[in-house]
């Protein structure tokens, strides 16, 4: 168990790293003008920003929902599906942080990579969570 937290964990922290490189390299971008801003109200600006939200609706709940659909029964199954999970939660972030630069700092944009770092905090591996997701569950527990 411990190993495959590990392994997930280089996961989840590259997604990090990898967010936060291209953040940098988006600042740099933006601030020696290398590249044309986007305009909100043109199309492709209103068009980039449908599939960053849809993304972000889509992939979000589905992530985060993913290891109680297939519910995994080995430590091999399970480090598929919750590294879909981070995966899936986190891709909003970094396309958040470039539609937010490409678009000359529009805000909503920073608001949608913003959620989905919250739903990416919310995927962090650890023993516990693993356990829990691999315990099968016992039907005679009424839910309420």
């Amino acid at each position: 168990m411990e190993e495959v937290v590990r392994k997930l964990n280089w996961i989840y922290y590259g997604q990090m790293v990898f967010t936060m490189i291209v953040l940098t390299v988006m600042y740099y971008a933006f601030m020696h003008g290398l590249y044309e801003p986007l305009d909100t109200l043109s199309t492709l600006g209103v068009t980039v920003q449908y599939i960053i939200i849809f993304d972000a609706l889509i992939t979000i709940p589905l992530g985060l929902y993913l290891v109680k659909l297939f519910k995994p029964l080995t430590d091999k199954q399970y480090f598929k599906c919750a590294a879909v999970r981070i995966l899936l939660v986190s891709n909003t972030m970094p396309l958040g942080v470039i539609a937010f630069y490409w678009m000359n700092g529009y805000r909503s944009m920073l608001w949608v990579a913003a959620i989905s770092a919250i739903a990416w905090y919310f995927s962090k591996p650890t023993i516990g969570k693993m356990d829990k997701e691999m315990t099968p569950e016992d039907p005679n527990i009424p839910t309420y």
